[in-house]
């Protein structure tokens, strides 16, 4: 009598299947969940704003009118914080949404060089891309575990002071350790008693995002110098950073700077401190369809080798322009020496502007 025996890996096999679609789905919240509502542009930031400023406001006729004036008492009493050092949970910084946003691409963290927790640092970002992914993932959350690589060393990470005035946002941005990137946040932050402190500056700032195209390395850097102010005010090292495959996630429609859509855009850039970009990514179901779902490609993270600094609290031009001239061949060092190893021909160069 023969009997009839199914496939005994066809359970295994549905298992890993499930597991599977299950981690990819978990990726996918938490890459949208950050394009949704960490990384909206201006004119959501201002939707958002009004929808909770309309909310606080709508509470106060109701029953749950304590709600809104004992937030309205906390904005008051923290409204100063982003220039303070901000606050940060590090539960949040760890939390593990935060691992599944760094498996989608993937996100790496590479490590050329140790930074001393005996001394203050000042962290170029480069480059802005679309979204700062590589930024924010190795310098914002511990998804690359920056604290075990780097002990010793406190990441501030900066971002645009408005966003820490919105209601109710600026509370989350704050808890992942975010604050101004005014000269008073900056200063506060570097003056610490203790050392090891580091601001993270993602230098080309909303300009950048104008060069976000695939498979380009061009950074606006040659007049960016109050980064190298910062740190010679204070004695901080610089630490150049340079993320493989930022520019790599989405692709990006690119107009010559000669013509009136550029001018277009400097000129928003210029009047709302936000550079309005053509852009776009994969849809949620096809990756042949269009949507705004970040394209899955690696992105490597290398912190170069600081740069000693003196403290000069009133640094002079020569001064300035020396060290900015050492951090611009020390970033175009690192990038050439790790470029081919994350997957850029040995031909392409960085491009300053």
């Amino acid at each position: 009598m023969v009997t009839s025996v199914g496939d005994p890996c066809g359970p295994l096999h549905s298992m890993l299947a499930s597991s599977s679609c299950l981690h990819w789905g978990l990726q996918v919240v938490a890459v949208l969940q950050w394009v949704f509502f960490l990384r909206l542009g201006k004119a959501q930031h201002m939707a958002l704003c009004l929808f909770f400023s309309l909310l606080v406001l709508f509470l106060l006729f109701t029953s749950f009118w304590s709600i809104s004036v004992l937030y309205l008492v906390w904005l008051f009493l923290d409204w100063d914080t982003p220039n303070q050092g901000g606050r940060c949970f590090e539960c949040n910084r760890s939390c593990t949404i935060w691992k599944h946003l760094k498996d989608y691409f993937p996100i790496k963290l590479v490590k050329t060089a140790e930074l001393p927790p005996d001394r203050n640092y000042v962290v170029g970002c480069h480059p802005h891309g679309i979204m700062c992914m590589g930024t924010f993932c190795n310098f914002v959350t511990e998804a690359n575990n920056f604290s075990k690589q780097f002990p010793g060393i406190q990441t501030s990470p900066v971002t645009l002071a408005f966003l820490l005035h919105l209601p109710v946002y600026r509370d989350y941005l704050m808890y992942l350790g975010l604050c101004s990137v005014n000269r008073r946040s900056l200063d506060f932050i570097l003056s610490k008693p203790q050392p090891g402190q580091a601001v993270a500056i993602v230098v080309g700032g909303a300009h950048e995002s104008l060069f976000a195209i695939p498979g380009m390395h061009c950074l606006v850097l040659r007049n960016r110098k109050g980064f190298v102010r910062l740190a010679l005010r204070h004695g901080a090292s610089l630490v150049p950073v340079y993320s493989f495959g930022e520019n790599d996630i989405f692709n990006f429609k690119a107009f010559p700077t000669n013509s009136w859509q550029y001018l277009c855009q400097i000129t928003i850039k210029k009047i709302m401190k936000f550079s309005p970009c053509i852009f776009w990514g994969r849809g949620l179901f096809s990756a042949d369809s269009w949507g705004l779902l970040p394209f899955a490609k690696p992105i490597t993270t290398v912190v170069g080798r600081p740069i000693p600094v003196p403290q000069r609290l009133n640094p002079t031009e020569e001064e300035v322009d020396h060290y900015h001239m050492l951090y611009m061949e020390a970033l175009e060092q690192l990038f050439e020496e790790h470029k081919e190893s994350c997957g850029v021909p040995a031909s392409t160069h960085l491009i300053f502007k």
